[in-house]
């Protein structure tokens, strides 16, 4: 398909082209719109917050994380734009929580992580790049003291447990890939709309929203999204930068080896972004890695499906947990 026209005007109108692609493609399989969950009013959810003081890149920033569980520690990066809300479905499942221990982190400039105070950021073009993306968990890990912990990210995450497999082996006994590729590419030059003052954040959100199955719950579709739309608006195309841009790992996934650690990698049916395509071929390049097709899943599975994901990973997570130290 192709178009022609004014760019800005596209941009601006996008939700309601994606509210027509919505309606377009509603069919019997569509999900309900009621979902059950929690512990009722007056309950505590599982996970408890803290701030954390790490040195990034010489600098020191406040990075917000979330835990809950005990056992082996388990790293959660959220997608590019988000934060760590996208993982809270996690932390409610006593089958994951009972033997790992669960955290989930904003990226700095994202959310509860607030900029650094010691630099002139509102000054610079946010970007991010691979060494600081890398350097999070990294560090993080090295301030609670987390003995070989378990690595999983989504989409630009997802791109970054490929990253840390190939470049920090020693760091983790395994990573888990969710809708990750070894490139995504494309041109982050079309993508204006993502932060100009005559678009809506809004547009953003719904754009995300044609990347959720339409069979995920209702609720947590625009759940999803939600976390989109109130975001910083620079952040999110900031964060394509990595995904974009500067990621590109095609030369050298082959030589990660997994017998230091292992890779599994999890691809949405629906995905059209980090496709089942790209998953497959990043699975034919690690030797040893594992691969799963989530069916009726797409490119948000942690946060838009939650129940059917947990179902997918669990099997991995126990495979994780019976490997020597």
């Amino acid at each position: 398909m192709s178009w022609v026209g004014d760019r800005l005007s596209w941009w601006q109108y996008l939700p309601a082209i994606q509210r027509i692609t919505e309606l377009l493609r509603l069919s019997e399989k569509v999900a309900p719109d009621r979902v059950e969950e929690g512990g009722g009013t007056g309950t505590f959810d599982a996970p408890t917050g803290r701030y954390a003081r790490l040195d990034l890149q010489g600098l020191e920033h406040r990075i917000y994380f979330e835990e809950a569980g005990t056992g082996i520690p388990l790293l959660l990066q959220h997608t590019a734009g988000s934060h760590g809300v996208q993982w809270r479905h996690l932390f409610e499942d006593s089958a994951n929580t009972k033997n790992f221990r669960l955290i989930a982190y904003d990226l700095p400039f994202h959310v509860k992580s607030i900029p650094l105070v010691d630099r002139r950021w509102w000054a610079e073009e946010y970007r991010l790049e691979g060494e600081l993306l890398r350097a999070v968990p990294l560090a993080l890990a090295e301030m609670l003291d987390l003995d070989q912990p378990v690595f999983m990210g989504c989409s630009v995450g997802g791109l970054l447990a490929f990253d840390l497999a190939h470049k920090h082996p020693e760091a983790f006994r395994a990573v888990i890939s969710l809708e990750g590729a070894l490139h995504i590419g494309g041109n982050i030059e079309m993508l204006e709309g993502f932060w100009h003052p005559q678009v809506s954040n809004e547009t953003k959100a719904r754009m995300m929203e044609g990347l959720t199955a339409p069979t995920s719950p209702a609720p947590y579709r625009k759940e999803t999204i939600q976390t989109y739309a109130s975001g910083w608006p620079p952040a999110f195309l900031g964060d394509l930068w990595y995904y974009i841009s500067e990621y590109d790992l095609r030369d050298g996934a082959s030589s990660i080896d997994t017998s230091s650690v292992g890779v599994h990698i999890f691809s949405g049916e629906y995905d059209y972004s980090g496709t089942i395509e790209k998953g497959r071929e990043a699975h034919a390049a690690v030797s040893g890695s594992t691969f799963c097709e989530m069916k009726g899943m797409s490119h948000f599975p942690m946060s838009e499906n939650p129940k059917a994901f947990i179902e997918y990973l669990l099997p991995v997570l126990e495979t994780i947990k019976a490997m020597p130290l």
